[in-house]
């Protein structure tokens, strides 16, 4: 075959000839490359599934680790492109500004939804509410059905489920009543000031000590606590478990009331005083006065 009939072919040739270690060069820099990528992806995953092992053993929340490997993953695949580009001689540093734009742009778009994922780190890490607690989380008071990344959600006593971002969370206060395994129940009363102190104290403690579901190990306090405009309050604390707070807190304060009743205790309540008039006798005062 003679080159000359294909003079493209010729040239082609020629060139190559002309520019054998710049084509040498080039293949090496894009096997170098093809090389770094797939290393680059291989230790991503190997490095991202230590990492998920890691956290597992940490007992961290699976959702969260799933997130935080992936995005480990990602981001040294994102490192092994770059390098693998620089490598066949692409100019990165254009393309890491491009990079750091948006993400820069995108974590001012979702701001609110990365501060809530934060702070759903945050709950998940520290543990300050966990699945069948009841808290109170700001405003909203329920049993915790689940922490989730963003948000957690609660159900209430009437049965409302309610969602609440986990920024508000964190960023208000945090009352578990169910995290310590006894619970103290404080209840005030007021009685007449004509009741005696000591026969007051001595009904309030037999119906204390009634109640086989109060722990009376730990002591308990009935007090005289403030001299009220019309009556003398009594404070009644007493420590139970944790599971039996509400139906000690509501059986106390029947068996109280019952208790007064039967020691013809009174129990003051608002009275307003109204007196009658006769119209004549005024209207008569009136035009003596005039």
């Amino acid at each position: 075959m003679h080159f000359q009939a294909f003079p493209g072919i010729r040239q082609l040739f020629h060139w190559v000839a002309n520019n054998e270690s710049t084509i040498i060069q080039g293949v090496l820099n894009l096997c170098g490359a093809i090389f770094l990528l797939f290393v680059g992806v291989f230790i991503a995953r190997m490095t991202s599934a230590g990492f998920k092992k890691l956290l597992l053993s940490r007992n961290v929340d699976k959702t969260i680790t799933q997130f935080c490997s992936a995005l480990l993953r990602y981001a040294m695949i994102a490192f092994a492109i770059i390098a693998a580009l620089g490598r066949v001689g692409v100019e990165t540093s254009s393309i890491i500004a491009v990079i750091g734009a948006a993400g820069l742009a995108i974590g001012l778009a979702l701001q609110g939804s990365l501060a809530n994922f934060a702070a759903g780190v945050l709950l998940v890490t520290l543990r300050p509410i966990r699945a069948g607690e009841y808290a109170s989380v700001g405003a909203v008071a329920g049993t915790i059905e689940e922490v989730h990344i963003f948000s957690t959600t609660l159900r209430t006593s009437d049965n409302k489920v309610v969602v609440v971002p986990n920024g508000k969370i964190i960023a208000g206060e945090i009352t578990n009543f169910s995290r310590q395994k006894e619970r103290r129940v404080d209840i005030t009363l007021g009685v007449g000031y004509n009741t005696s102190i000591e026969h007051i104290k001595g009904v309030l403690k037999t119906v204390v000590m009634l109640d086989p579901r109060i722990l009376h190990g730990k002591g308990h306090t009935i007090r005289l606590s403030e001299f009220a405009p019309s009556s003398l309050n009594f404070v009644v604390r007493v420590w139970t478990e944790n599971k039996h707070y509400w139906d000690v807190y509501y059986d106390l304060m029947e068996n109280i009331k019952n208790a007064l009743d039967d020691n013809h205790i009174q129990m003051p309540f608002p009275q307003m005083d109204v007196h009658l008039h006769d119209p004549h006798r005024l209207k008569n005062a009136q035009d003596v006065a005039q």
